[in-house]
């Protein structure tokens, strides 16, 4: 997936409607339906999709075209992803809770002095 992206931070909304190879119409459809699809927004008002954001949208484009979801079922399915996700990354938040707890630890005894 990665190797159809550029590599470049940024993308305007025609890039990334060349890259996916859809209407940017459809493209602003997708950023109001999916919450994981959230392009920045420069002073002139135009979308900046990171690599993020494209990526997000590849996926959409795939479960909606190639694997014939509807909306409500790719929200789904991309939910259930996310879900799996984080269960895989268990792991990772627990260090991460013991990393917060070692430091609020320091945190204390730097204060008693």
């Amino acid at each position: 997936m990665d190797g159809l992206i550029p590599d470049k931070a940024y993308f305007r909304i025609g890039e990334v409607s060349k890259i996916l190879q859809v209407e940017p119409y459809v493209l602003r459809y997708w950023e109001s339906e999916f919450t994981s699809v959230r392009p920045i927004r420069t002073t002139s008002d135009q979308r900046l999709y990171r690599k993020k954001d494209v990526e997000a949208l590849m996926t959409i484009k795939r479960l909606l075209y190639d694997e014939a979801f509807t909306i409500k079922g790719a929200k789904r399915h991309l939910a259930k992803m996310r879900s799996e996700a984080c269960q895989e990354d268990g792991g990772t938040l627990d260090l991460l809770a013991q990393v917060k707890e070692g430091l609020l630890q320091i945190k204390d005894l730097v204060s008693q002095r």
